[in-house]
């Protein structure tokens, strides 16, 4: 099990301005900072963590959420936070039941916010 993992970004107030709107919707919160790196709690623990660096090479991280509205909400405020579109909430092809949308963020990090739609498993 991953405890926490931490995201290279180039400019660091532009990224955690995005990434604190953009993980809202999954219920996550700016709730710790250290120096250039900002932790976002999802009410469990702090797990996730942007932080500045001089070279960033683009990652993927994917959030679970709780339904497909969940999803659509991240996928709406993304973009409003200035993220790139890189796949519109809906059904792919990964597993029956993987419902997803994908964001590139201001440095072309794909995050991505999933929800298993276990009805559609069987």
């Amino acid at each position: 099990m991953i405890a926490h993992t931490t995201l290279s970004v180039s400019d660091y107030r532009r990224a955690r301005e995005f990434f604190t709107k953009a993980l809202e919707p999954l219920g996550y919160r700016n709730n710790m900072e250290y120096g250039e790196a900002a932790g976002f709690n999802d009410g469990k623990s702090t797990d996730f963590w942007i932080s500045r660096e001089d070279t960033v090479v683009p990652s993927h991280v994917a959030f679970e959420a709780r339904d497909a509205r969940q999803v659509e909400a991240f996928y709406r405020a993304a973009l409003a936070a200035g993220g790139k579109d890189n796949g519109a909430p809906g059904y792919r092809d990964y597993w029956p039941g993987y419902y997803a949308a994908f964001v590139h963020d201001p440095d072309g990090n794909n995050i991505e916010a999933v929800w298993y739609d276990y009805s559609k498993a069987k």
